[in-house]
């Protein structure tokens, strides 16, 4: 898949989650819910960054190094994990975007998209 389509496929995955929105951020499109980003496509369009909790992040760079990896510094250890697009299957990658947005979704958004 190219990185134009693949690019896409990460907007529509993102936009498709409840309350989600696209706006830009520095260099970056980032998507939001409630204002507060839960990812970001880089220019490149062969990265995503995720705001992950430090347990996902953890099992998501262990299980594969290759696609996931902790940003340097502060955002790592925050959660903020790289995610090569090239090296991950779309739904191990909706799956982790999925978490990404639990993280900052407000509980009652999250309690409403389960039902």
């Amino acid at each position: 898949m190219g990185n134009t389509v693949f690019a896409e496929t990460v907007r529509e995955l993102a936009l498709a989650l409840p309350e989600s929105s696209e706006s830009a951020h520095f260099d970056k499109v980032s998507f939001r819910v409630r204002k507060k980003i839960f990812a970001t496509l880089r220019q490149d369009g062969k990265h995503v960054v995720l705001k992950l909790s430090l347990d996902d992040q953890n099992a998501l760079t262990m299980l594969n190094p290759d696609a996931f990896s902790a940003l340097d510094g502060y955002w790592g250890a925050q959660g903020w994990t790289l995610v090569k697009l090239s090296e991950i299957e779309r739904d191990e990658f909706e799956s982790a975007l999925e978490s990404a947005w639990r993280q900052v979704a407000p509980k009652r958004l999250i309690t409403a998209q389960r039902k």
